[in-house]
């Protein structure tokens, strides 16, 4: 399963990557403004940083608009993944961006239905937020199954990005039925390491290290 980092914060990335936790990086207008720098440059420093793709997402509505700008995004690095918005207009913009040898990640999926539109027009990346269905009762994780079978059943190379991921217990739910990419803030992903009886053990491997005496160098 591959790390994506869902933030604009450069610190942030810089510190997941140095430990290898970092495949690539997503990032959408709200991330953006959070990061309070222009889009261009914060974009061009995360993709020199991370080998993998760097999510840059397009804002116009129409689908020539929305080629117009991806290609502009696609000219800040190699490594750019041009994101356009799950429409029938960015299904349009997905095709064409994707026929010119672009990555195109096709965000806010929240059906299989949609999921297959976003492979027939060429999608390297299906981003279904899963979060944001939870928020309205709806299991997102049934949601990655669905399209996990379906892809599989016939072979669409489209990769399943999980996103809106709000927990631990997301990525491993979604590990488990086998989607290809996770994106997720950082704090998310560092909260991985975290258990109750690790804290637990280590506090008393401590007391026990200190009754010893002991130094070690």
């Amino acid at each position: 399963m591959k790390f994506f980092v869902d933030t604009a914060d450069v610190d942030a990335i810089r510190e997941l990557n140095d430990l290898g936790m970092v495949d690539g990086v997503t990032t959408n207008p709200s991330l953006i403004l959070k990061a309070g720098r222009d889009i261009t440059e914060v974009t061009r420093e995360i993709c020199a940083m991370v080998d993998g793709p760097v999510s840059a997402e397009v804002v116009a509505e129409k689908a020539e608009d929305m080629i117009r700008e991806g290609k502009i995004l696609a000219q800040i690095a190699d490594n750019i993944a041009v994101k356009v918005p799950l429409t029938w207009d960015g299904l349009k913009a997905c095709r064409a961006l994707s026929q010119d040898g672009h990555m195109v990640n096709v965000t806010l999926c929240f059906s299989p239905a949609q999921a297959i539109l976003a492979a027939k027009a060429g999608a390297t990346f299906i981003s279904p937020f899963i979060g944001r269905l939870d928020d309205i009762h709806l299991d997102g994780v049934d949601l990655i199954a669905d399209i996990r079978e379906i892809y599989d059943n016939y072979g669409y190379e489209t990769q399943i990005l999980a996103a809106s991921i709000r927990s631990v217990n997301h990525i491993i739910e979604v590990g488990k039925i086998g989607t290809d990419v996770i994106t997720a803030p950082p704090g998310v992903i560092k909260s991985m390491a975290n258990h109750v009886l690790t804290d637990k053990g280590l506090e008393q491997f401590n007391k026990d290290w200190a009754k010893t005496g002991q130094k070690i160098g």
